[in-house]
């Protein structure tokens, strides 16, 4: 896992770096995550550093033990912050490690490869983390010891997934293929992706996703 941590922290300090460069518009702006613009996204990103495991457990006896509004709560909270302070704040705490309970450190990794896309995509931006950093990703994401919070157990079965941008496929079934960022984000939830990907295996991820979303009434940030 220290490998993990490394490009976690890597991760951190380029999306600082690109939030800092975003105007107030910007800020303002929905991201893929339903109810949240990029001023959430912001604090979400430092929630993980500053909200230690005792203060969440707590909250979340309040909502009933349901960790999205748990993660929402703690989101809206920090998202009170000047837009300075949060970028201060993540720059400040890049290095952390962070071992949520049920994700451990694929958890903080996927939510700065994920996270960012859900502020870029909306805004037509290209930032993003290096590719081999949405292999890594991959890999996890398709393995039995993925976490259901990042993959839900049965998105992905009986499809075969291809990137045509990296030398990388799994799985047997229906083919889809499509850029490794695009797979990543169908992978966890993102609709917004299934237009960048083809092949005959898409109508079933898409119901899937489509099924999910209703079932939760919105696009969830990954915990």
């Amino acid at each position: 896992m220290t490998e993990i941590y490394r490009l976690t922290s890597e991760n951190r300090l380029m999306i600082a770096d690109f939030m800092e460069g975003l105007d107030d518009a910007a800020w303002q702006t929905p991201t893929l995550c339903d109810g949240w613009t990029v001023q959430h996204m912001a604090a979400h990103f430092v929630q993980p550093m500053l909200v230690g495991f005792g203060r969440f457990f707590l909250a979340a006896l309040r909502y009933r033990g349901d960790t999205d509004r748990t993660v929402d709560h703690f989101t809206r909270r920090l998202a009170r912050h000047p837009r300075t302070e949060l970028i201060a704040l993540l720059r400040q705490h890049a290095d952390d490690r962070v071992d949520p309970p049920r994700v451990g450190p694929m958890g903080p990794f996927a939510e700065t490869c994920v996270h960012l896309r859900d502020i870029a995509r909306p805004l037509g931006s290209p930032a993003d983390v290096p590719s081999e950093h949405w292999r890594i990703l991959l890999d996890y994401l398709v393995s039995p010891a993925a976490a259901p919070a990042l993959a839900p157990p049965g998105r992905l079965d009986g499809l075969r997934l291809t990137a045509t941008d990296a030398d990388w496929s799994t799985g047997d079934g229906a083919l889809i293929t499509g850029p490794a960022e695009a797979l990543g984000m169908a992978a966890t939830g993102r609709a917004a992706a299934l237009p960048d990907l083809s092949g005959p295996g898409l109508p079933l991820l898409t119901a899937r996703l489509c099924t999910a979303q209703a079932d939760h009434g919105r696009t969830r940030p990954l915990n």
